[in-house]
């Protein structure tokens, strides 16, 4: 799954690690991938710059194994696959390159079967070619949105971005959902967001609200998912409901196939 959205401060590093680590949580043995280039999902899960001996750069420039790249955290089931600065360079350093597109898509299918029960990718906050190979390698799409006044603005352009994935790169992609972060009780606007946003994609939009909260805004701080640092807070016990939702959605949908399919003969 990638975590994107090309609008910055929206929660999405945010929602990337905590959701990684409930799913670890749950059960689950995760892999969460670092394409941002400033590494704050490396950061937060405490990999510091120093620790980052290879990186996603790594594998998409040199085609390093996956399997040589990848790090342990304090979590247990969940490993990182890091990013560092370079990563910046990426799209200047590849040009033309033919399968540009299609590198970390590559590189995961080269992991051997059955070494993670699920992948997520945290997306830097552009739709730049990261992005695009996210999506490319991806089977479906996070979106976190801002519970704020322009939420919808640039979610359609995000939309806009994997139907052309899809057309050109990857059938499969499809969007997972969209979760409402930062959304405040106490202010009546993200509660009108939140109904807007419902009345616009229904339910494609996650049950599950992540609100404001201050533990959350602490923990990467200590290189930790907000979880770890706090599992009682507010924030914490939203980002486990996510992940059921998440589990329980994939669920109904796998249910829900063999129906779609005999419907169509």
């Amino acid at each position: 799954m990638a975590v994107a959205n090309q609008k910055g401060g929206v929660g999405k590093t945010t929602t990337a690690i905590n959701l990684a680590a409930a799913l670890a949580a749950v059960g689950e043995k995760v892999l969460l991938v670092d394409s941002d280039p400033q590494g704050n999902a490396s950061t937060g899960l405490g990999i510091l710059p120093h620790k980052r001996l290879r990186t996603l750069y790594d594998v998409i420039m040199d085609q390093t194994p996956v399997s040589a790249c990848v790090m342990e955290t304090d979590i247990p089931s969940l490993h990182l696959l890091p990013a560092e600065a370079d990563l910046s360079g990426v799209e200047l350093e590849l040009g033309q390159t033919p399968r540009r597109a299609f590198r970390l898509r590559d590189a995961l299918a080269g992991l051997p079967l059955g070494s993670y029960d699920r992948i997520l990718i945290d997306c830097p906050p552009s739709l730049n070619l990261l992005t695009v190979n996210a999506m490319t390698a991806a089977g479906s799409v996070i979106v976190p949105l801002q519970c704020e006044f322009f939420a919808l603005e640039g979610l359609t352009q995000l939309l806009r971005t994997v139907e052309q994935v899809r057309t050109s790169l990857n059938a499969a992609l499809q969007i997972e959902g969209v979760v409402l972060t930062m959304y405040d009780r106490r202010n009546s606007l993200s509660s009108l967001v939140a109904k807007d946003v419902r009345d616009h994609l229904g339910d494609r939009v996650f049950d599950t609200v992540i609100p404001r909260n201050v533990r959350i805004s602490e923990a990467p701080s200590f290189g930790k998912p907000a979880i770890i640092y706090d599992l009682q807070c507010a924030g914490s016990q939203a980002y486990l409901g996510l992940a059921r939702e998440v589990i329980a959605r994939e669920k109904r949908a796998l249910v829900a196939a063999p129906v779609s399919r005999s419907g169509a003969r």
